[in-house]
């Protein structure tokens, strides 16, 4: 396993992250456990979670899995998240003070912890002041019940703003950054990789085979967990796109899901891809992909089939 540091901080993880979301759902907590097993012998110490993910029944197995080896614990960095809504009150969401104290609660009886290693605002909460937001996450931080501090789906100015209130607060402020991020997806390059690397942020991206449509779809339209109608529109309107994607990677020898998670992997700016096998036998696969270094011709190709949006901003669309 590769190991690197998140961001500009001093904590080192698994060049992959360990993604849960299909845990308690696609996958039974029999199944899962397992997988959480082998993806640590395997080397993988970061684990990625949320508290809305299967109304919270990921956290309770990962807690479970923690309680069956308490050696786990300080073997993995375990990352979770809030934002999003947990109950009907009109405080069972967002980022008040109000909530981020109960959302932490909430997630530490669930996940069997007495600490969170990486506390991920799951999305950016324009209605509640950064003062409030840094006061109640430095509290969780001076009680020894979080560590650090990361955000999910923050525009690059959502970064650059919170970060500049952290300073003034003296408080680290955020760490990492978590995006959606694949070949299909390429707009974080426009300002949030930019952003996160001039401030010292780690990046985590997410969905990095595009929900399974950079796996190979022409002969399996299904495949993907957006829909099988959606899948289909997806697929016909860039039918051209996938079939030079996936002879591309046919030329060599590599499966198409193989290929997308290697080009994620080869940009300096990534810390470590969230992957989501439902089984051993996918992680393995996964696991596969950091011996694969994909040369500049074939990165260029993928570049031809697979346009980002030209650069980083404003370059890449002014003088």
């Amino acid at each position: 396993m590769e190991y690197t540091y998140l961001g500009r901080i001093g904590l080192r993880v698994s060049r992959l992250c360990l993604g849960t979301v299909n845990f308690g759902r696609h996958v039974s907590e029999e199944d899962t456990l397992p997988v959480l097993s082998h993806a640590l012998q395997a080397g993988i110490n970061f684990f990625d979670t949320a508290n809305i993910y299967n109304d919270g029944l990921t956290e309770t197995i990962i807690g479970n899995w923690l309680a069956e080896d308490k050696s786990r614990r300080n073997q993995i960095v375990l990352a979770t998240k809030l934002y999003g809504q947990t109950g009907d009150g009109p405080n069972d969401g967002r980022l008040s003070a109000y909530h981020i104290r109960r959302a932490c609660e909430e997630s530490l009886r669930r996940l069997q912890t007495d600490h969170i290693d990486l506390y991920q605002m799951h999305h950016v909460d324009r209605r509640t002041p950064w003062d409030e937001i840094w006061q109640a996450m430095e509290q969780l931080v001076r009680e020894g019940k979080i560590s650090y501090v990361g955000s999910s789906n923050f525009a690059g100015w959502d970064i650059a703003h919170a970060q500049g209130i952290a300073a003034q607060r003296d408080f680290l402020g955020l760490v990492s950054e978590q995006s959606v991020y694949n070949l299909r997806s390429r707009m974080v390059e426009l300002e949030v990789l930019p952003c996160c690397r001039e401030l010292g942020l780690g990046v985590i991206p997410y969905s990095p085979m595009g929900g399974g449509l950079l796996c190979g779809v022409l002969d399996n339209p299904t495949t993907g967990r957006r829909g099988r109608e959606s899948n289909r529109k997806t697929i016909e309107t860039h039918r051209s796109q996938f079939a030079a994607y996936e002879a591309l990677c046919a030329s060599i020898g590599q499966p198409p899901a193989n290929v997308a998670l290697a080009w994620v992997l080869s940009n300096p700016d990534v810390t470590a891809p969230i992957i989501g096998p439902r089984t051993i036998e996918h992680l393995e696969e996964n696991l596969s992909v950091l011996e694969l270094k994909l040369d500049a011709e074939v990165l260029a190709k993928l570049d031809e089939i697979w346009a980002g949006p030209g650069g980083e901003a404003p370059e890449a669309y002014a003088w």
